[in-house]
């Protein structure tokens, strides 16, 4: 038990970590200016004794002491961290100078959330830390992917000159409640347009891959990277279960219950056709394995998302629109 700052913490996996961090027993402080995240995902948090909201910009000086840090300040939607990506880059950066001067301060443990899209479009498959990627730095997700790679980068400066302890996780796809419908994940995309009676948008033929981790695996993965010794390298965390875009529309049409309807778009510039990662780290290190199934997590996806969107379905006003 301690006192934890989750920058980031109104977003999906952040708030979804907050509640983990409650749950243990510790003091959780979470901090979130809700530029792409909303109030309402927290809203249960803030009637919690040990739950403390801060509401400001990662990218200013934190003066908030706390024993660990979990860096998740960062909009993680291609729609969203596209739509400003020097806003996006200055979150990665300057959050992560910010995060690391205060964990030189205190002395506290900080954790970095990274991100598969550090290696780009692969060469390699499954993608183990030791692989350097493939990516460019003026694609229309290079805010994202270069942001995060630099954000690492002073991570690690910040171990090697100062001695701050600090873990990088790079987060591979991951789903489960609290995900806003307009996020441009593949899963919650699909989820939506299946609720609504739309098509399924596929981009390309659909044999790209991903690798689906639910978000109670991936917040655990974080948990347990913070508490035991640091690696010396970024940790995988994600599903090594590879599935091709087709099948996992094909497996969401049939826990949603209707019948599989599909429109067919271009695939976006630098969209990655490949993505699965090698966790033989995190299982050494972290102990770690993904533990929910895909099925048992999609349903408890869909179940959020049929709540969230009730108002819609039954024919009121959109509350994926309200709620923003």
């Amino acid at each position: 038990m301690g006192r934890v700052l989750v920058t980031g913490g109104a977003g999906f996996i952040g708030a979804n970590l907050c509640e983990r961090l409650l749950t243990e027993g510790d003091d959780v402080v979470c901090l979130d200016n809700f530029t792409t995240s909303t109030r309402s995902k927290i809203a249960h948090l803030e009637r919690h004794p040990r739950f403390d909201l801060v509401i400001g910009d990662v990218r200013n000086p934190i003066r908030i002491d706390a024993d660990r840090i979990y860096n998740l300040a960062c909009p993680a939607s291609p729609p969203k961290y596209q739509s400003d990506p020097i806003y996006t880059t200055e979150t990665s950066v300057l959050g992560a100078i910010n995060v690391l001067e205060m964990a030189r301060r205190t002395g506290a443990t900080v954790v970095q959330a990274s991100t598969s899209e550090i290696y780009g479009e692969p060469t390699l498959t499954p993608q183990p830390e030791s692989y350097r990627g493939n990516v460019t730095t003026w694609g229309p997700r290079a805010c994202y992917d270069e942001g995060k790679r630099c954000a690492e980068a002073l991570f690690f400066d910040y171990r090697q000159k100062y001695g701050v302890d600090v873990r990088v996780a790079r987060i591979f796809n991951t789903y489960g409640p609290m995900m806003e419908p307009n996020d441009g994940r593949v899963v919650s995309n699909f989820i939506v347009q299946s609720l609504r009676g739309e098509p399924m948008t596929i981009y390309g033929d659909g044999s790209q891959t991903r690798s689906l981790c639910f978000v109670s695996d991936l917040v655990d993965g974080l948990y347990r990277l913070a508490r035991r010794a640091a690696p010396s390298t970024p940790v995988n965390l994600g599903n090594p279960n590879e599935m091709t875009v087709l099948e996992i529309a094909t497996t969401i049409a049939s826990v949603v219950g209707l019948p599989l309807t599909i429109s067919r778009q271009p695939l976006p510039t630098d969209d990655p056709t490949q993505r699965c990662p090698n966790t033989s780290l995190a299982s050494d290190l972290l102990d770690w394995s993904p533990q929910v199934s895909l099925t048992e997590g999609l349903v408890a996806t869909v179940s959020y998302f049929r709540t969230r969107l009730a108002g819609e379905l039954n024919g009121g006003s959109p509350l994926a629109e309200a709620a923003e």
